[in-house]
């Protein structure tokens, strides 16, 4: 299970309607959504990973504690939400090394996993993941194995693996096979689309056809369908980003009832690598 922390007006789909020095200015609902996340995750005994954005580790230091206190694990989605395409390889590796230095300060814990901003690592990037072992990350959650017109690497493995001879662990969140071709079953908007039913289906699938585990996704504004709305944008991203807000935090809670999920490093390292 895992929680990419931003706030809502930090979506790629966004980029282009919001400036990122208005950030500051616009009305925060970071914090109260991942106390909400906390306090359900507590509800139903679940332990997960928090992917957070540095931009919102530094505004909100004691809100990465209170993750860390309860038992989560806390990683990185990198410092301020900006696509590893967009990026020299020299900024990325600035930007992932600021990042990760500045969770394990906050969190007083190793900062092992990482997260690109709308999975933003793929064919063409793939000198990312080496960057990301040299600034000592063990694992990445980067490259969705699908197609999408945002991002995507449908011919990537669909389980964890280790690209090419490094020992970085790339875990893609979890796509289920129809027909030849692999669809997303691992959360993010699809999960708000689908029935749940069908969601269930494809996570129990993952598990017992394949003998996997599933990797989960939301955000924190996606239980939050009181957040201010973007005027100007497409309808594509209005559907996209505000479908059935309403209906996520139920839905979670069914979800976390029908399985069994814990922290990204407790399911996928060596046991002795997870830490309390």
């Amino acid at each position: 299970m895992t929680v990419d922390v931003e706030d809502y007006f930090q979506v790629s789909a966004f980029e282009s309607h919001i400036s990122r020095g208005d950030w500051d200015d616009l009305p925060h609902r970071v914090e109260g959504n991942v106390d909400r996340i906390l306090q359900l995750f507590a509800d139903h005994g679940v332990r997960a990973t928090f992917f957070y954005l540095g931009w919102i580790a530094r505004r909100y230091p004691a809100l990465v504690r209170r993750t860390r206190d309860a038992g989560h694990e806390i990683a990185s989605h990198g410092w301020s939400h900006i696509r590893a395409t967009e990026q020299t390889q020299e900024a990325f590796r600035q930007d992932v090394t600021r990042t990760r230095a500045l969770l394990e300060d906050t969190a007083g814990a190793p900062v092992q996993g990482y997260r690109a901003a709308s999975y933003s690592i793929g064919r063409d990037n793939l000198w990312a993941l080496d960057l990301l072992q040299e600034a000592g990350y063990r694992y990445s959650s980067s490259i969705y194995p699908v197609h999408h017109d945002l991002y995507g690497m449908p011919e990537a493995p669909r389980f964890p693996f280790r690209p090419g001879d490094g020992d970085l662990l790339e875990i893609p969140v979890s796509t289920v096979v129809w027909r030849g071709r692999n669809f997303p079953c691992g959360g993010g908007g699809y999960f708000r689309l689908y029935p749940y039913a069908l969601s269930r289906w494809a996570l129990r699938r993952v598990n017992r056809h394949d003998g996997q585990s599933a990797v989960f996704y939301f955000h924190p504004w996606e239980i939050d369908p009181d957040q201010p709305r973007q005027g100007g944008i497409g309808m594509k991203t209005r559907v996209r980003h505000y479908l059935n807000l309403g209906r996520m935090e139920s839905r979670l809670g069914k979800l976390l009832d029908d399985f069994r999920w814990d922290r990204m490093d407790r399911v996928f390292l060596e046991p002795d690598s997870a830490h309390d």
